[in-house]
């Protein structure tokens, strides 16, 4: 067999050979028409790892008759960036495939830059990483398109592992016996990464017997080489905050398993530190006032969590998730806040009431620093003491930031808050 591996040997050629991406590159789409009708322009290709940024430059560069270089940033020096602009003085222009574009350092990219300005270098950028944060914005400005890619579907890999059994490039000039089922459960199992797909179908060919002159797949080979294909989550990457991020999202909107899924995702990839405090900051955005014990507990679960470290971790933790899910939720008390803030930094402030100063020390009476009561003194029913007096700035006086929902135990505390605002408008009456 080839010694390239059958990931490597399965890119498509042309872009009619691409599978899944339809809507990027599908032969209805603007993109397939400008490469057939024979201009390329420069873009960025944004996704996970193995959903087929590379496939698809490769499968441009196979379509069009420029000169094609490949290079990955993370490796590629001045020099490899040289040869590039010299390559397309000689031809006149060059289709440049720049994998890991996030990585390229300014050096190289103000070498670059007016080169695919002036269209002698056709860039075509990839990254893992959302280029809206990762990637120059004079590389990006230059990149008339930036694609975003979607994980493949579960029907595009069984394509894509169908093919590779059956064309010569592939594993077709071997005897291989595998049930539609198998190739179903590889597809399933790597989770819509073609390249891991293709890498795990030849890994369970070259594990299973043979039986006159043919390979026979048996199920307990697939499963075995399937286990845990499907995690992929760098820690300090842009799908990394993407689950962080569909975590609180899910449970901020009550949804049990799919809080539950994201969770299982971002434990895999071990970064415990990430998730509790994502955790511990949902408590307060979310659930906040309408259920206060809620805090306590996701505090308690984390420090459990701290403490036994995983796999342990999970199971303190997956109480706090389901219980955080089906609570009752409110950001009224932080949006409050941030109201405040937003006066404070805007210069929407006012002078703090003389009676509010500090007057714990001589001289405080001179400035005059008087006119405290203290509320304990006023017994108020069972809520304790309360005295009618003025807390805010004189500027800011009858400034509302708290507006409190009915959301399970906030009723409670909405009802006081409009009992106390209420005395304060009879008192005022009453001057």
């Amino acid at each position: 067999m080839n010694g390239e591996p059958l990931a490597y040997r399965m890119r498509p050629t042309t872009i009619d050979e691409v599978v899944g991406q339809q809507d990027i590159i599908g032969n209805q789409t603007s993109l397939y028409k400008m490469i057939k009708n024979g201009y390329v322009p420069s873009m960025l290709l944004y996704g996970e790892p193995g959903i087929g940024k590379t496939s698809i430059a490769f499968a441009i560069a196979g379509t069009t008759s420029l000169p094609f270089i490949a290079l990955n940033a993370t490796t590629a020096g001045k020099k490899d960036v040289e040869a590039v602009v010299d390559e397309a003085r000689l031809t006149g222009k060059v289709l440049l495939f720049l994998d890991e574009i996030h990585r390229f350092n300014k050096a190289q990219q103000d070498y670059l830059l007016p080169h695919v300005e002036r269209g002698d270098i056709v860039l075509i950028g990839a990254t893992t990483e959302n280029p809206y944060h990762d990637v120059n914005p004079a590389i990006r400005s230059r990149c008339g398109q930036i694609k975003q890619l979607k994980r493949l579907t579960d029907s595009d890999i069984e394509e894509l592992l169908t093919r590779a059994i059956k064309e010569e490039r592939g594993l077709g000039s071997f005897a291989i016996e595998i049930t539609d089922e198998q190739i179903k459960k590889i597809a399933q199992g790597t989770n819509g990464d073609a390249r891991k797909s293709l890498t795990l179908l030849e890994s369970i060919v070259y594990s299973s017997d043979k039986k006159d002159g043919k390979f026979i797949i048996k199920d307990e080979m697939v499963e075995s080489m399937i286990e845990k294909v499907g995690v992929y989550g760098d820690k300090k990457g842009s799908h990394f905050y993407n689950l962080l991020s569909s975590l609180q999202k899910s449970i901020r909107g009550s949804d049990v398993d799919a809080a539950l899924y994201y969770l299982a995702h971002l434990l895999e990839t071990g970064d415990l530190v990430a998730v509790n405090r994502r955790l511990l900051v949902i408590a307060y955005e979310d659930i906040g006032l309408a259920k206060t014990s809620v805090g306590n507990n996701v505090l308690a679960a984390v420090t459990a969590s701290e403490r036994l470290g995983l796999p342990e971790a999970r199971i303190p933790l997956s109480v706090a998730v389901v219980e955080m899910c089906l609570s009752s939720k409110s950001n009224a008390a932080y949006k409050a806040l941030d109201a405040a803030i937003a006066d404070v930094r805007s210069g929407n402030v006012g002078d703090i009431p003389m009676h509010l100063r500090d007057g714990h020390y001589a001289g405080s009476k001179v400035l005059g620093h008087v006119g405290y009561v203290y509320p304990h003194d006023y017994p108020i029913g069972t809520f304790g003491g309360w005295v009618n007096q003025d807390y805010l700035p004189d500027k800011l006086k009858g400034t509302k930031y708290y507006e409190p929902t009915e959301a399970g135990e906030e009723k409670k505390l909405k009802a006081i808050y409009e009992r106390l605002a209420g005395f304060r408008t009879d008192s005022g009456k009453k001057q």
